[in-house]
């Protein structure tokens, strides 16, 4: 069926017909969850320019410039104070279509920055991941940045404050192996998929046919490795329920 643009957007890209949700960028998924006006964004971290000099098929810096001109954002993560419902909060949100929303050495240290800045001001902590994984480009540098932020969850958890993780479509590699686990409360919206490595590694890896609703936010939930599963026009109300709880 036609279907506008400026309605689409406003019904959060989910598909009348069918349910289906397309990916949101970051700012998108922001203002779909946060109160309006109450976005702060959180001062950004510069990271390493190209630290291995890294080419494929263009060199990274080239790469990163299209990244951010496509996107109109500097990073793959966004990070801002904000209230969800009334409830204070940091809110880092993810964007797949910086770079595959790959984890490097920026984004790394903007997710530790705003568990930080929780920290500081006695809020919970919300991470909404979209990530294909570490970003290779910057090679072991971007591994470190998993130690990195799970020491920095670590550290909201001896304070004694909230975190909850939010897995979208889709979150896997580093990403999954880290923050997106580490949360006291992790919800996956409806249809997301995470993992370690994709389907079609997995498939092929092990020469075998993967099981219907293989690594789907349904499948993890019965598996009990997601704590809920939450269709996106809820996901705002869900927040606030769980920020109210911990309040």
């Amino acid at each position: 069926m036609p279907l506008f643009e400026e309605h689409f957007r406003a019904g959060l890209r989910i598909c009348p017909a069918c349910g289906h949700n397309a990916r949101m960028g970051a700012r998108e998924r922001l203002a779909s969850l946060a109160d309006p006006g109450s976005v702060r964004p959180l001062e950004a971290a510069e990271g390493p320019h190209d630290p291995l000099g890294f080419t494929d098929t263009r060199p990274y810096p080239q790469r990163l410039a299209a990244a951010r001109r496509d996107t109109g954002l500097d990073e793959a993560v966004l990070c801002a104070e904000v209230s969800v419902r009334g409830r204070a909060a940091v809110l880092a949100v993810m964007d797949f279509a910086f770079l595959g929303g790959s984890l490097g050495c920026a984004v790394g240290e903007r997710v530790t920055a705003a568990a930080e800045r929780a920290v500081a001001a006695a809020v919970p902590l919300v991470i909404v991941s979209a990530s294909g994984g570490a970003r290779m480009q910057e090679g072991a540098l971007a591994l470190m940045q998993m130690a990195k932020t799970s020491q920095a969850m670590a550290e909201l958890d001896e304070a004694g404050l909230l975190t909850v993780s939010v897995v979208t479509d889709p979150t896997y590699g580093g990403v999954a192996a880290s923050y997106a686990t580490l949360a006291d409360v992790i919800v996956a919206e409806a249809g997301a998929h995470m993992g370690f490595a994709g389907p079609r590694v997995i498939a092929g890896t092990l020469g075998q046919t993967l099981p219907d609703g293989f690594q789907t936010a349904e499948t993890l939930l019965a598996g009990g490795l997601v704590d809920d599963v939450v269709r996106r026009g809820r996901l705002r109300a869900a927040l606030g329920r769980l920020l109210g709880a911990a309040a």
